[in-house]
């Protein structure tokens, strides 16, 4: 079940990955095993459910997506909330320490392990600590007993053998404080100031995962210890095992794992800690000399406890809410493309207000920087006009066809879902009580439940969502000379406006459903070409187009769709290229045919369908999807966006204003800073870099060149090359190939990619960037240069990468405590010349910062000099085999393979020479191709505070200073 909560906060929380998973609505679980009471929502079936003696919760599920993989969870009902004055940021510092050793894997043996079996540190083994919980991620392979043992003793001892010695807690002070390094900034310092409001009263003002500096830095053992022997104990967990598995015999292994932990003698309480309701309206306003966006928020929060859904009746106002929520947010994406939007973005919906213990009707706005206002009216007055008038039957009708389309293609797609998904699922279900009764009785519960659902349902709900009582507004943005700050008193006379405020009932305009009127004269496929090794099909058209297309089973309900052709925006004059870069993507925007933007919206209702065209720097083409159902709808909009492109002045103008206000300020962030400005250097200060515009460019930007130089470059449909992957039946396809394809007429027109000369200076350079306010470093290491395209130079150099950063993560994270996470990444290219890179990239600490990049390229002259460590090697081998076989079994996999063989003008490789690839790989080839590309020239940026003191450098002819006010030469 897809919950319609959602985290506001997704930032500070997180120790190997940044995202909190999404809130949910309560549920009270039960087993599948046991026939549930009639007004009981049931837990899915094909779920083994159960509880240990001592309390602990397992669900167990068989899926054979992907193949001899199994999905492990850990799931500790405890996060930051319960944390002790003196435990601030504990929680999240115990995720920590349980990769940092336990009883079964001293030290640093455990991520050493997993990496040998494939399993990749950050990108697959993972945890996140939240709030109110704590989840540990683990997929690991199922087809070897040995490993799904060790799997599970992981598992056993996160749950009770962590390694707390004073010595590795010390250790991990300083990974844990550059991961609160990496949060420090403009949000984080407004956040500061408004969550007391928006948490009044409640313990979760105070508990930000993270946790402060100060405690960080001096927490006594004992408060660690502590928090682990109090917290993690099994009534509060949950294990999950998802994946091609037999689940009887992962039911014994978490019997045989877990039984024997007990509980503490004396068990604290675990509390709900909730947020007390307020009769005032809190108001916000904050500003900040770093803040890049301005933004707007209100927040009514609901006065009632959290509802509970865990009847058929609950489940039918859950869905009632999501059509509210999906109406709403249809009319304010009207409102973003409006004329003169007021916001660049805007949304609502009811659910959790950060406490899982608290819901909200919310609704929020991007804006301009002098804008705030504005867009709140904006909000304000559309939530009034629903208060007033409510929704209308054609709306409903519209979000109902949505739901259940993307219901239907979820049940179409119920054998060939994901194991992560449902575990995921599960996690939820455990911390807090979503059901989780399987999609064959949510699609079955929707089909009955969502006719009945009435407009005057929906129109019901707004009452209870908007109050004057429990009322919090959010506004935030730049500070800077000149822009003048909102006061609190003109957002309470704007509130007292709008509540009084009388206003017009939503005009709901009726849209054609039909795309084409007249279908296209078919033309014809002159050729037919198959792939016997990689069985893929190509055709190729009367009018030269080329399409190819590979039927797959991977999916039931997918097809993917991506094309290309020659040339982009290199074939621009620069004179067009200025006149059009701002907004090259408008025709996106614009809707196609007869149908606007929002109009085209509407018609596709109860489809599941997208085309998007695209004109980038070396090439021009389209990228889409679409259920086989929606298939020709798919070929429909192709059809238009090469043959009648729309010319949308609205639209235009909504789209401008809405990129000027993102634009405005993105130099005030110091990594948005550090990016261009370096970007700039990387190029040689090309005209073509992207830099921020002046409002001169903004002016010079012509609507009327972007519309021509689009149909040129759509012109000749013999220069395109198309792409479809997943479920398709071949002799509908080519129908439809032939019908909305082959009938383009176009003109001979063959555009190449032109080399424009962007290129980086020539020579090894240290530039030092010199912004921001907090503590912060980022350090960029690039090596690059011509030479001609190799394949299997290619992938050694991306091999390189790979290693380099299991060192660096060895010896800058776990040795020296000075990076929460560094990478580096190697590869080649053709266009727009035949080109390699190769860059290291990291943040930390002013301090350590150059200290930090001379160990960065230490290790890498390391590997140049003696070669890999053979361990290391033999992990990315066994990683790449992982990869490689859950990815030949994606869509998303073929489509690019075909496509980006094709692009480079090669042979897509078949898998076994895929896998002779990976078994032939030597420590050699990574240092041969070290030596080749490595050993030459580079160029390092490094992001310093406005006001760190560097010392001199010691070559200053090699190195460049690049201060805040030299930042415009």
């Amino acid at each position: 079940m897809k919950s319609i909560k959602i985290y506001l906060l997704i930032l500070l929380t997180a120790s190997f990955s940044y995202g909190m998973p999404e809130a949910t609505i309560n549920d009270v679980s039960q087993s599948s095993e046991k026939k549930p009471a009639d007004d009981k929502i049931p837990l899915n079936p094909k779920v083994k459910y159960g509880k240990l003696q001592n309390g602990l919760t397992y669900y167990i599920m068989e899926n054979p997506k992907p193949e001899d993989k199994v999905e492990l969870r850990l799931v500790v009902n405890a996060g930051s909330i319960l944390e002790d004055d003196d435990q601030v940021g504990l929680a999240h510092f115990m995720e920590h320490m349980n990769f940092n050793g336990t009883k079964n894997f001293k030290k640093n043996e455990l991520v050493d392990y997993l990496q040998s079996v494939g399993v990749k540190f950050g990108a697959h083994l993972n945890a996140y600590t939240g709030f109110d919980q704590t989840v540990y991620i683990l997929p690991i392979p199922s087809d070897d007993d040995e490993v799904l043992e060790k799997g599970f003793q992981i598992l056993e001892d996160w749950a009770h053998n962590a390694n707390l010695a004073g010595d590795e807690i010390d250790k991990e002070r300083g990974v844990v404080l550059e991961e609160y390094r990496i949060g420090l900034g403009a949000g984080k310092r407004m956040l500061n100031n408004y969550l007391p409001k928006v948490m009044y009263g409640s313990k979760y003002a105070e508990r930000l995962p993270i946790g402060t500096k100060e405690n960080l830095e001096n927490f006594e053992y004992s408060s660690l210890r502590k928090f682990y022997k109090d917290w993690y104990r099994p009534d509060l967990m949950a294990v999950i095992a998802v994946g091609d598995i037999d689940a009887g015999k992962i039911e014994e292994k978490i019997k045989a794992h877990f039984s024997k932990i007990k509980s503490p003698s004396k068990e604290r309480e675990r509390k709900e800690f909730l947020v007390p309701n307020h009769d005032e309206t809190f108001i916000a306003i904050e500003s900040d000399v770093e803040a890049p966006y301005a933004n707007v928020s209100l927040m009514y929060k609901d006065p009632k406890p959290v509802e509970d859904v865990t009847t058929p009746e609950g489940y039918k106002k859950m869905i009632t809410i999501q059509l509210f929520s999906s109406m709403l947010n249809s009319r304010l994406d009207e409102l973003r493309n409006s004329p003169n939007p007021p916001f660049t973005y805007g949304g609502g919906y009811y659910g959790a207000s950060w406490s899982r213990n608290k819901n909200a009707f919310q609704l929020y706005a991007g804006v301009a920087e002098t804008e705030q206002l504005t867009g709140l009216r904006a909000l304000l007055t559309e939530a009034q006009r629903i208060k007033q008038h409510g929704f209308q039957a054609g709306e409903l009708e519209r979000v109902k066809k949505s739901l259940l389309a993307g219901m239907e293609k979820a049940y179409n797609e119920k054998d060939k879902s994901q194991s992560g998904t449902f575990a995921d699922e599960m996690i939820r279900h455990f911390l807090d009580k979503e059901p989780a009764p399987g999609i064959e009785w949510e699609f079955e519960q929707q089909k009955k439940m969502l006719p009945q659902i009435t407009i005057a349902d929906v129109n019901g709900l707004i009452g209870s969502f908007i109050s004057d009582k429990n009322r919090v507004v959010i506004l935030t943005g730049p500070e800077k000379e000149g822009l003048e700050k909102v006061s609190e008193q003109e957002v309470l006379d704007l509130l007292k406006e709008t509540d009084a405020i009388k206003l017009e009932a939503y005009e709901d305009k009726v849209i054609a459903s039909t795309l084409i009127e007249k279908i296209p004269t078919p033309g014809k496929i002159s050729n037919i070409e198959t792939s016997e090794k990689l069985d893929f099909t190509t055709l190729t058209l009367e009018n030269g187009m080329k399409v190819t297309y590979k039927v797959t089973d991977f999916k039931n309900d997918e097809v993917l769709l991506s094309g290309y052709s020659y040339g982009g925006t290199s074939n621009y004059t620069d004179e067009e290229y200025e006149k059009t870069n701002l907004a090259n993507r408008i025709i996106s925007s614009s809707g196609v045919g007869e149908f606007s933007n929002v109009d085209l919206r509407k018609s596709l209702a109860g489809k599941v369908v997208n085309v998007s065209p695209y004109i980038d720097g070396t090439s021009e083409g389209l990228s889409g999807n679409a259920t086989p159902k929606d298939l020709e709808t798919m070929f429909q909009l192709i059809h238009l966006y090469f043959t009648s492109p729309r010319k949308d002045e609205d639209a235009y103008s909504s789209y401008v204003q809405r990129l000027k206000s993102q634009y405005a300020n993105l130099s005030s962030n110091p990594e948005y800073y550090f990016y261009i400005n370096h970007g700039k250097f990387m190029s040689s200060n090309h005209k073509r870099t992207f830099h921020l515009p002046t409002e001169e460019e903004w002016n010079n930007t012509d609507y009327d060149l972007i519309l021509k130089k689009y149909k040129e470059a759509f012109a000749n449909p013999g220069d395109f090359n198309l792409f479809f992957v997943g479920n398709i039946e071949e002799e509908k396809f080519k129908t439809l190939v032939k019908t909305y394809l082959a009938s383009i007429k176009g003109i001979e027109r063959k555009d190449k990619v032109v080399d424009l000369g962007i290129r980086p200076p020539e020579g090894t350079y240290e530039l030092i960037y010199k912004k921001g306010l907090d503590p912060k470093s980022m350090v960029k290491i690039n090596f690059g240069g011509e030479t001609k395209y190799d394949t299997k130079k290619k992938y050694y150099l991306s091999c390189l990468g790979e290693i380099l950063t299991i060192k660096l993560i060895e010896i800058m994270r776990e040795e020296k405590g000075g990076v929460y996470g560094v990478g580096a990444q190697g590869g080649m290219s053709i266009y727009p010349y035949e080109q390699f890179s190769f860059s290291i990239s990291f943040p930390c600490g002013p301090e350590t910062a150059i200290e930090l990049k001379e160990s960065a390229l230490t290790e890498l002259n390391k590997i140049i000099e003696l070669g890999p460590e053979e361990k290391d090697l033999q992990k990315i081998k066994e990683s790449q085999r992982k990869e490689l076989k859950e990815k030949l079994k994606l869509n998303g996999h073929w489509l690019n393979k075909l496509e980006g063989a094709s692009f480079i003008n090669q042979e897509p490789s078949t898998e076994k020479e895929l896998e002779e690839r990976i078994n032939s790989l030597t420590a050699t080839d990574i240092q041969n191709v070290g030596k080749k590309y490595l050993t030459g020239d580079f160029i390092v940026g490094m992001l310093f505070p406005e006001s760190y003191e560097l010392e001199k450098p010691a070559n200053p002819d090699e190195t460049v200073i690049e201060s805040e006010t030299s930042k415009d030469k």
